[in-house]
């Protein structure tokens, strides 16, 4: 009999919406800070973020003094989001709807975003679908945030993990350099200005952390619940007290970003 092949549909991530809200770590204070520099996220300013999920980025920008408002499909995703926002003092409006097609007015935001999110989309219609909400001159940026896979480090050693069991799983060993594919999804939809620019950080992580951090994955959730995902969580923790017993690792994370104006 062959091995069945798991299956993950972003509406998955709701199952796992607590771990995600607790460990999934959002993108780091350099990212918001090289961000108002170029004038992203000023106070004031109207940002939509798509595919909020716990609204991590959404709070980011709140915390800026930004007028937010966050977009998702999952319920649980945004409640967790509410959650944390009730938890910082952060203040973000959230909508629930698909990204292809917002229920909001035309021509309202300042700046519409996506972070680590983008992929999920049907990136034209996702890209058109922003063309209509932002205000004339506003902006779509599309950023992504993920550990790098490398030979033998932490994240590379947990996908070894993750491939045992779903051996398919066709996003093990991004190098997070596919903002710049998604060029091809804005300049059809009548963006200008196009510029995508990455850099790299390293990300502390105790066990415990990374472990939440790899139930939240969807090359794991694509398991389903229960037995599969809590065997591989203690092969896991056992792999990390023998092989990385010092806390917390250092691990490599590569965040790319792509913008472009309406």
């Amino acid at each position: 009999m062959g091995m069945t092949v798991p299956s993950f549909s972003p509406g998955d991530f709701g199952k796992a919406a607590e771990d995600y809200a607790t460990y999934r770590k959002g993108f780091p204070d350099s990212f918001f800070r090289r961000l108002l520099q170029e004038g992203i996220g000023t106070p004031g300013q109207r940002i939509l973020d798509l595919g909020t999920g716990t609204g991590s980025m959404a709070r980011g920008f709140a915390k800026q003094d930004a007028t937010v408002t966050g977009v998702d499909i999952s319920l649980e995703m945004m409640q967790q989001a509410g959650k944390l926002g009730e938890r910082d003092g952060t203040r973000v409006t959230y909508v629930q709807g698909r990204s292809e097609a917002v229920p909001l007015a035309s021509g309202r935001f300042d700046v519409v975003t996506a972070g680590s999110c983008w992929h999920w989309f049907d990136g034209p219609a996702a890209a058109k679908e922003c063309m209509r909400l932002l205000k004339p001159g506003g902006l779509l940026l599309i950023a992504h945030f993920t550990y790098l896979a490398r030979q033998g480090n932490p994240a590379g050693r947990s996908e070894e993990l993750i491939l045992q069991r779903n051996p398919t799983w066709p996003m093990a060993g991004s190098d997070g350099l596919e903002c710049s594919d998604w060029r091809a999804h804005l300049e059809p939809a009548g963006f200008q200005g196009i510029l995508d620019r990455r850099y790299d950080e390293e990300v502390s992580w105790t066990h415990e952390e990374w472990r939440g951090r790899i139930r939240a994955c969807n090359g794991v959730l694509a398991l389903g619940k229960g037995p599969p995902i809590q065997a591989l969580d203690r092969d896991l923790a056992a792999l990390l007290k023998a092989e990385f017993p010092e806390e917390p690792m250092r691990i490599p994370h590569r965040i790319c970003m792509i913008s472009g104006r309406a």
